[in-house]
């Protein structure tokens, strides 16, 4: 392995680390604001984080080239699934734990070859697998009884879907925009989103924001700004599959961070359960061994 692609590796572990102490945030900001709310703040200070450098990044090209209009489409469409994922997902922090949420949340690794299947994408063992672990995992960890699903566990995991139509949707177009420039315009789209219904179905005052500063901060600066940025600069160096394994790994930090800044705690079972799904996602990840180019 190279430095340069170890170096990726680093700095999606570190996006991982962000991502998944994120959850304490997201459920400590929950104690101000409600989710709509929490949610259009933190994308806002998210779109404002990358705004500098899309901007810089365009000078710099139409220094050059003439710069291509922006992906308002594509843009559009990744927000309205950021949205749908986000909303889920925070509304279904109020009913379960960071820990928890953070492990659920991770499943997105495994939807997303399943959900390629819709446009025809082949799919060999690995995820098939990979959905038998997790589902096992999901039910030891999240059910009641012997049919139903803890309520915020399952509004975390049809977040979980619309994180893996986002994937889809993104890896669809992503060779013909800038990463950041999508990333602004689908912050965009899902703060806007999340700020109407927060107005219409919540109360929303500055108050309120100011008590929830730091996880607001927290959210918006590290996890949508700076994780992110990590994320597309290392992704070009990093390989698929093991890129993805990497930051599967944020299930990890939440439930680091759920027990260490929040006192949580899983029983037995529930711990069983974790690794289940996360061993499913690391199975869902497996392909073919071929020759690594960095290797003589």
């Amino acid at each position: 392995m190279t430095r340069t692609r170890r170096n990726a590796n680093l700095m999606l572990l570190v996006a991982a680390a962000i991502w998944g102490f994120a959850f304490v945030a997201q459920r400590v900001g929950m104690r101000h604001l409600g989710p709509l709310g929490f949610n259009g703040v933190r994308f806002a200070l998210g779109a404002l984080v990358l705004l500098p450098l899309v901007v810089a990044g365009r000078r710099r090209r139409s220094s050059v080239i003439k710069s291509s209009p922006l992906p308002w489409r594509i843009g559009l469409v990744a927000g309205f699934l950021i949205f749908g994922g986000s909303t889920l997902q925070q509304w279904g922090l109020v009913w379960t734990t960071a820990g928890k949420a953070g492990f659920i949340t991770s499943l997105y690794v495994v939807f997303v070859p399943l959900l390629g299947l819709l446009w025809g994408q082949k799919t060999g063992r690995g995820p098939w697998f990979g959905v038998a672990l997790a589902a096992v995992g999901l039910y030891l960890l999240s059910a009641r009884g012997l049919t139903s699903i803890a309520p915020g566990d399952g509004m975390v995991l049809i977040g979980a879907i619309f994180f893996a139509g986002h994937v889809q949707w993104v890896g669809r177009w992503v060779g013909e925009v800038q990463p950041l420039e999508l990333a602004l315009l689908q912050f965009a789209v899902c703060s806007l989103l999340s700020l109407v219904g927060a107005f219409i179905f919540e109360v929303v005052t500055w108050q309120a924001i100011s008590a929830a500063a730091v996880p607001i901060l927290y959210a918006g600066v590290m996890s949508v700004g700076a994780a992110y940025t990590l994320q597309v600069m290392a992704q070009r160096h990093a390989r698929p599959a093991p890129a993805a394994v990497i930051l599967s790994l944020e299930s990890v930090f939440a439930a680091l961070g759920g027990g260490l800044l929040l006192a949580e705690t899983m029983p037995l079972k529930g711990w069983i359960g974790c690794a289940l799904m996360l061993g499913g996602v690391m199975v869902a990840q497996l392909e073919p061994r071929r020759p690594d180019p960095d290797q003589g």
